[in-house]
């Protein structure tokens, strides 16, 4: 595994230099204090080697340099059926795909650990996470150790505190997080408890990524990683001061020197954890430019499924072909409008994306085109 692109801290010098120096002070600190933990994303192309990368990882942290660590794979946390159509007969769509809820309530369990661990109160599930969610959650925070046993703690609902560590605990998460708006999500939980976050992106080609994973049990369709090669995005060191600590390495067969480089951006990014409201306006411009393309992003996406829906409505409710077109020209007109609106930040609750990582102004414009394209719509079922 080759490094791809130098990885630098906030004084520009290499970390692997400064790595003894560092491990010394960073154990020296680990009993003290509030629980200090970091989040470290693994990101890149289905079969690049996240998750071998990510089970190495767990395997060594704990012997050197001696930090506790947990894995949580997406995989495992997000049931195969979420990426599925829906079933028949469900009722109508929702504004989100099964997916992006899924994703979103893994989110919304993950800073439910957190604020336990960071401040030490029982640990109570989301509102907002279904039930089979936050069970597969515990379940896996359980088999790490993060959690006691469920006995005697009230099943799924219980509200134990996370086990204590003997030092600083890294949560490794292995996901594809192909675009950078999902790997932000990550460092606004890390901002909000004032973790450590930093990031590993694993570079392969897209033949070599197409060729393991074919030989996998249950492959992913040769198309799925090919759309996905095109929309990744690879963190951005010069531009996002967020991804500054960050590391892009070439394959997964790690060598000493690259084993050297991981460790040594752990260790920095842990003893550098991200400040909270921190008064930076190039960060918050920066914020807003990625939350608002990421909301333009889903509403577009939302948007075109309720025009579909909307279109069959009409076809079912006898609307003539002839006026079938002008109905259609109208609700794409109207969602233009919507889009740009967003785009121009005239939606309030796109300026509060920031301040409320859970806040979905996505969701909200999209509920205010649904009752904008059900009144234009009965216009021709009406007459």
């Amino acid at each position: 595994m080759r490094r791809a692109a130098p990885c630098r801290g906030s004084g520009g010098r290499p970390f692997r230099r400064r790595w003894r120096r560092r491990s010394n002070r960073t154990a020296a600190a680990a009993g003290g204090g509030r629980a200090r933990a970091g989040l470290c994303v693994l990101c890149g192309l289905p079969a690049a080697g996240k998750s071998t990368l990510a089970r190495a990882l767990r395997r060594r942290l704990p012997r050197r340099p001696g930090w506790a660590c947990a894995l949580l794979s997406y995989d495992e946390l997000i049931p195969p059926e979420a990426f599925g159509p829906s079933e028949p007969g469900a009722g109508p769509a929702p504004l989100l795909p099964r997916w992006k809820r899924s994703r979103r309530e893994l989110l919304q369990c993950m800073e439910r650990f957190l604020r336990a661990l960071v401040t030490g109160e029982p640990l109570s599930a989301p509102a907002a996470a279904g039930q089979p969610g936050w069970e597969r959650f515990l379940a896996c925070c359980r088999g790490q150790g993060l959690l006691p046993p469920e006995e005697g703690h009230g099943g799924a609902g219980c509200s134990a505190t996370p086990a204590a560590t003997a030092g600083p605990l890294y949560l490794i998460l292995d996901d594809n997080f192909y675009y950078q708006s999902m790997r932000y999500e990550v460092y606004q939980l890390a901002r909000k408890y004032s973790l450590s976050f930093c990031q590993i992106f694993l570079e392969c080609p897209l033949e070599c990524c197409l060729q393991r994973n074919r030989l996998r049990s249950h492959p992913l369709p040769d198309q799925t990683i090919r759309l996905m090669a095109r929309k990744i995005e690879m963190p951005d060191l010069k531009k996002n001061a967020w991804e500054r600590n960050s590391l892009i390495l070439k394959s997964f067969d790690c060598t000493s020197e690259d084993d050297e480089q991981i460790i040594s951006l752990l260790a920095a990014a842990l003893e550098n954890p991200v400040k909270p409201n921190e008064e930076n306006l190039e960060q918050k411009e920066a914020d807003r430019a990625i939350c608002a393309a990421s909301t333009v992003h889903q509403a577009d996406g939302i948007c075109r499924r309720i025009i579909s829906q909307t279109m069959k409505d009409a076809k079912d409710k006898n609307v003539l072909p002839s006026e079938m077109k002008s109905l259609a020209e109208e609700l794409n007109k109207l969602k233009a409008e919507f889009l740009e609106d967003l785009r121009q930040g005239n939606n309030l609750k796109n300026q509060t994306c920031i301040q409320n990582q859970y806040s979905d102004p996505a969701t909200s414009v999209a509920s205010s085109f649904q009752h904008k394209a059900t009144d234009v719509v009965n216009k021709y079922i009406l007459k």
